[in-house]
C-alpha cells in the first residue's frame, strides 16, 4: 500500500514505537528526581526515593531473569497493596514481562483458573494470603516455575518448594538489567482480570501506550504532578487502583506513592494528615465512611487538592455533605476495567449533577446506543435521543487506555468490542450536554461495595448442591455497599436448608466472600420466559414487593 505522507516518517515512527514506554518514563524520573521520595509505606516507617526505588526493582528484576522470566512472561502476584507490589509492577516491565496483579478476595479455585489462564512463569503471594495461595497452586494445572512468598510481618513459614522474598532477591545486582528484548509501544505490559459472565475470567490486556496514556489522562484530569502525594484507599489490583492516583500515574508523573496497606477510615484520615496528602482515591461507600469518620475526627485536610471516587455516582445530598465535610474538590469518574474511566465530573460540574456519571473524558469517546430487542450490537452510529429519557447501552471508543481485547478468549472479545467500541452492557440516558446517567445493567451484573459481581456464576455454583434444583441470584439495595447478593433457591429435596446454603457457599472455593449471598430464600418456583430462560429482572420486581 504506497504511503501519502508529506514527509519522511521513518525515525518518527521507529522512535515513537520503542521509546514511548512506560519504562522510559520512570527512568526519566528516577534521572532527574533520584533524591526525591518515590514511595512511602507508614506500617514500616520505610521511605523510598526514586533512586532507591529503582535499586528494589532491578534487585527484583535480575532475580526473575535468573528465574527465565523475559519478554511477555507472566509475573503474577496476590499482594495487598505494599513495597513488593511496587517492585513487581517495575520489575516487570524492566525484564519484558507482564505484569498480572490477582484479586485475593476470589476463592482458591477461582484463581486456579487465572493461573491457568496465563500461566505465570513467577507467582508471589502475600503470607496472609498462603492457605488461599497454597490451594489456588495445588488446585491448577499449570505449575510456576518461581513462587515466592512475601512475609510482611514475618516469622511465616515457607511451605516446601518456596522461596522467602528476601531470600529471592538477596544478592542481586542493583544495576538496571540490560534491555535486551525489543520494546514497543503495543507490547502487553500489564494484565488485569475483571469477572466473567461464566466462572471463566476475563484477562484484560493493558499496553505499554495504555499504560502511558492512562497516566497523562490522571495527570490532565486530577491534574496529578510531581509535588502531589497521592494515597489510594482501594486495592491495586484493580484498574482504578493502580491506574488511578496508584503506583502507575504517580511515578510517571514523578509524584509520591503513600501506601494504605488495607482500608480504614481512622488510618486513612490519620495519614492524609500526617503525609499531607493532595490526592485521595477511593470508591463511594469508602468515601462515605470516611465521612462519617471526620465528623468525629476532625482531621486537618487542608492539604487535599481532592477526592476522587469512581464505581457508582453520588447523591447530591451526598455530595453536598462530603464537599463540606472533607474537600471542596470531588471528582467522580465511570469506566470498565477494560478502558479505564471515561466520563467524569470536575469540581465545577458539582453538586449540580451529582447523580450523573458525568460527561467522557478528553480523549474518549462515550455513546448511548439503541436497545435492540434481538440482543444484537447497535451500530455505533445508532444513537438515542440526548432527551435525558431514552434508554440506551452505554458504548466507549478509548483509544489511548484499551487494547480492545480480552486475553486467550476470541468469543467474548466478539461479544463485547465491535468496530472501535466496547459495548458495556450497561443502560442509562443522556442529556443535550451529554451528561450520562447510568441507570441499570443488561446483564444483570450486581455491584457491590465496588466489586463487579455476576449472577450465572453464583448460580453455577448453587446448582451443584446436591440438594438444589434451580437457583437465581439477584442484588438487593444495602445502604452501606450499594447492593447485596441475594439467592432464590427452589430446592430438589424438602430437608434444605438456609443454614446448608450459608455453609456451602462459605466453603466454595469458586465464591470469594464478597459473592457470598447475604439473604437466601427457598422457593417453590422462579420465574422463566417461554424458552425457559431466568427472569432475573422479573424476580427484582418480585423481591422489590
Amino acid at each position: 500500500m504506497q504511503n501519502n505522507y508529506t514527509y519522511d516518517v521513518a525515525m518518527f515512527r521507529d522512535t515513537f514505537e520503542t521509546r514511548f514506554t512506560y519504562l522510559n518514563g520512570f527512568m526519566r524520573n528516577v534521572s532527574r528526581f533520584k533524591t526525591r521520595p518515590a514511595m512511602t509505606d507508614p506500617l514500616s516507617g520505610r521511605r523510598w526515593t526514586y533512586e532507591e526505588l529503582n535499586i528494589e526493582a532491578n534487585r527484583l528484576a535480575h532475580a526473575l531473569r535468573a528465574s527465565g522470566v523475559g519478554k511477555n512472561d507472566v509475573v503474577m502476584f496476590t499482594l495487598l497493596n505494599s513495597p513488593e507490589f511496587v517492585f513487581c509492577y517495575l520489575a516487570a516491565h524492566k525484564v519484558g514481562a507482564i505484569a498480572c496483579p490477582v484479586n485475593y478476595r476470589q476463592g482458591a479455585g477461582e484463581i486456579a483458573l487465572v493461573i491457568d489462564d496465563s500461566c505465570p512463569k513467577a507467582f508471589l503471594y502475600d503470607a496472609e494470603f498462603g492457605e488461599l495461595s497454597a490451594g489456588a497452586l495445588n488446585m491448577c494445572q499449570h505449575k510456576p516455575g518461581a513462587v515466592v512468598m512475601v512475609d510482611y510481618k514475618g516469622g511465616a513459614q515457607v511451605p516446601k518448594g518456596h522461596i522467602l522474598y528476601k531470600d529471592y532477591v538477596s544478592g542481586q545486582s542493583e544495576d538496571d538489567p540490560p534491555v535486551d528484548f525489543h520494546p514497543h509501544i503495543y507490547d502487553e505490559t500489564t494484565r488485569l482480570y475483571t469477572s466473567g459472565t461464566t466462572s471463566r475470567p476475563k484477562g484484560v490486556p493493558v499496553n505499554n501506550v495504555n499504560e502511558v496514556l492512562s497516566a497523562h489522562d490522571v495527570m490532565m484530569h486530577f491534574p496529578l504532578g510531581p509535588t502531589d502525594r497521592t494515597m489510594n484507599m482501594t486495592p491495586w489490583f484493580h484498574r482504578g487502583g493502580i491506574h488511578s492516583g496508584g503506583p502507575c500515574p504517580t511515578l510517571y508523573a514523578g509524584g509520591e506513592v503513600v501506601i494504605l496497606r488495607d482500608f480504614s477510615p481512622k488510618r486513612c484520615l490519620e495519614y492524609a494528615e500526617k503525609y499531607k496528602i493532595s490526592f485521595l482515591i477511593g470508591v463511594p461507600t469508602i468515601i462515605a465512611m470516611l465521612a462519617r469518620a471526620q465528623e468525629r475526627a476532625h482531621a486537618d485536610l487542608s492539604a487535599l487538592r481532592g477526592i476522587v471516587t469512581m464505581g457508582a455516582p453520588f447523591e447530591k445530598a451526598a455530595c453536598e455533605r462530603y464537599l463540606q465535610l472533607l474537600t471542596p474538590n470531588i471528582f467522580n469518574g465511570y469506566g470498565t476495567t477494560e478502558t479505564f474511566w471515561n466520563t467524569f465530573l470536575r469540581p465545577f460540574d458539582l453538586p449540580d449533577m451529582a447523580g450523573s456519571a458525568g460527561r467522557s473524558c478528553t480523549d474518549d469517546d462515550v455513546r448511548l446506543v439503541a436497545l435492540h430487542e434481538d440482543g444484537t450490537h447497535a451500530e455505533p452510529d445508532e444513537m438515542v435521543p440526548r432527551d435525558g429519557m431514552t434508554a440506551g447501552e452505554i458504548i466507549i471508543s478509548s483509544p489511548a487506555k484499551s487494547a480492545f481485547c480480552y486475553f486467550n478468549n476470541p468469543e467474548m472479545t466478539a461479544q463485547k468490542f465491535y468496530k472501535g467500541w466496547l459495548y458495556t452492557g450497561d443502560v442509562g440516558t443522556w442529556d443535550e450536554n451529554e451528561f450520562v446517567t447510568v441507570s441499570g445493567r443488561k446483564d444483570d451484573m450486581i455491584v457491590s461495595a465496588g466489586e463487579n459481581i455476576y449472577p450465572t456464576q453464583i448460580e453455577a455454583v448453587l446448582n451443584e448442591h446436591p440438594k438444589v434444583a434451580e437457583s437465581a441470584v439477584i442484588g438487593i439495595p444495602d445502604k452501606l455497599r450499594g447492593e447485596v447478593v441475594a439467592a432464590y433457591v427452589v430446592p430438589s429435596d424438602d430437608s434444605l436448608s438456609v443454614a446448608e446454603l450459608k455453609d456451602y457457599c462459605m466453603h466454595s472455593p469458586m465464591l470469594s466472600s464478597y459473592k457470598w449471598p447475604r439473604e437466601y430464600h427457598i422457593v417453590n418456583e422462579l420465574p422463566h420466559t417461554a424458552t425457559g430462560k431466568l427472569m432475573h429482572y422479573k424476580l427484582r420486581q418480585q423481591a422489590q414487593k
